[in-house]
């Protein structure tokens, strides 16, 4: 065995232990409580499993993240103590970034810049950013891959189809098969800085007359597979923002609302991670004035028959069309659809639409506390999805839910008051699947990016 892969072996073996016994432990008091027929203390449970998920960091620490937006993925328990990790991976020193920086580039990388700063400006689950700048003073970002990320990936991936599959044994209204097959193309193709390149230039395209909404620019000569150099677009945190005057807040949000929506609704493709982290607000004359789009690593390109889903669902809602509401949960691949399971499926449907459905100005909870946004749908669909189940969730929702649920958090920490409706049909314009099956392929011909697997 070459000393490559046995490197990537051990590493991926060290992983496993790790992650296994962490995980194993709470696992193991799961499977013995059910077996001996003892309540389950899920509250503390899932107190341990964020505890030992939050101590390992690295794509663990994302994908735990990812499952807490996703409903009846797992217990509310658990989603309660997952929506509290925060990617806090420790920074590689300056030795091992140069390393990193000579495996990347070359030697002589250092004169590739004019300036690269030792210290991180950011550090997060797979890789770190740098601050430099090029030889023509252009400000750049730089993100580094760290060591051995495609063995942590594959060791954690394998440990959390353990975990799903206990939850599936004990618990199987929700089929979560499709689930962790999304999280697991996902994340490999976050390790992929190529692609993520091209995604950055695709949102460059599909964004680039709107002032609202900045995207970095690629600078290819100084990116690898594991290294990608941005330019450095400067701003400031959007919760900095969240005690500004209403009309700044509703700029923001619009620009939010945009940045995720009129990709979706036009081309297919949706930014599948509204992280806080993940965008800053840029100012001009002083003032707020839009967001700065940031990390391109979670971009999901549908296909348009599921866009096409998506507005179906939309107009029979609003307009009490069954046969439109049933033809949209098929065309995304829900089966043995009953009277019962369509309207369970409606609660949350409805709960995500709402705010899109009323022709008026409103915030998105409308008039809902921020602790309790969604909280009593999810308790009413997870009760009547057990009684109904099981029932396989299509894996395209993982991020459709995500990017939802993600976004109304945004616009609960503004306190935005928009009329989302219009945004929405405004991002609907002439909308057919055939319109937006010609735009993706056009989109995508132009940065050379394939769509994604299935």
């Amino acid at each position: 065995m070459p000393d490559s892969e046995k490197n990537r072996f051990s590493a991926r073996a060290r992983r496993y232990a790790r992650v296994g016994a962490n995980v194993g432990g709470v696992a193991a008091r799961l499977a013995g409580a059910r077996f001996f027929g003892m309540e389950l203390d899920r509250g503390r449970n899932a107190k341990e499993l964020a505890a030992a998920l939050g101590g390992l960091k690295g794509p663990i620490m994302k994908v735990a993240q990812l499952l807490a937006t996703i409903p009846e993925a797992l217990p509310p328990e658990y989603i309660e103590q997952l929506t509290k990790l925060q990617s806090q991976a420790p920074p590689m020193g300056w030795a091992f970034v140069k390393r990193r920086m000579q495996a990347e580039l070359g030697a002589g990388w250092q004169d590739k810049f004019k300036n690269f700063e030792h210290q991180p400006a950011a550090a997060a689950s797979l890789g770190q950013v740098h601050r430099a700048v090029a030889p023509d003073g252009s400000e750049l970002a730089c993100k580094l891959q760290y060591a051995d990320m495609e063995s942590a990936v594959e060791a954690d991936l394998k440990q959390l189809e353990f975990l799903f599959a206990i939850r599936r044994r004990f618990d199987p209204a929700i089929d979560t098969s499709e689930i962790i097959k999304e999280i697991g193309a996902r994340v490999r193709e976050e390790l992929d800085y190529r692609r993520e390149a091209k995604h950055a230039a695709l949102y460059r395209g599909m964004l680039k007359d709107l002032g609202l909404i900045r995207v970095p620019e690629v600078w290819p000569e100084l990116s690898t597979g594991r290294l990608l150099t941005l330019d450095w677009l400067e701003g400031t945190k959007l919760l900095d923002h969240k005690d500004e005057t209403l009309a700044i807040r509703n700029r923001l949000a619009t620009a939010m609302f945009t940045a995720w929506w009129f990709p979706f609704i036009r081309i297919g493709v949706i930014h599948g991670d509204p992280h806080l982290g993940n965008y800053t607000v840029f100012s001009e004359k002083g003032k707020p004035a839009g967001i700065n789009l940031l990390d391109y690593g979670c971009i999901r390109i549908f296909p348009p028959t599921f866009v096409g889903g998506v507005v179906d669902l939309y107009n029979g809602l609003r307009k009490d069309d069954d046969e439109l509401v049933v033809h949209a949960y098929e065309t995304w691949g829900f089966k043995k659809l009953s009277r019962e399971l369509i309207d369970t499926l409606n609660i949350w449907a409805r709960f995500i639409y709402g705010p899109l459905m009323e022709d008026r100005v409103r915030s998105i909870a409308d008039g809902v506390k921020p602790g309790e946004y969604g909280r009593k749908q999810a308790f009413t669909v997870q009760k009547e999805l057990r009684r109904l189940g099981p029932i396989k969730v299509p894996r395209e929702f993982v991020l459709m839910d995500r990017a939802a649920i993600g976004l109304g958090g945004v616009f609960l920490h503004l306190r935005a008051e928009l009329n989302f409706h219009r945004m929405f049909e405004e991002a609907m314009e002439s909308f057919s699947v055939q319109r937006v099956a010609d735009q993706q392929a056009k989109a995508l011909a132009a940065v050379e990016l394939r769509q994604t697997p299935q």
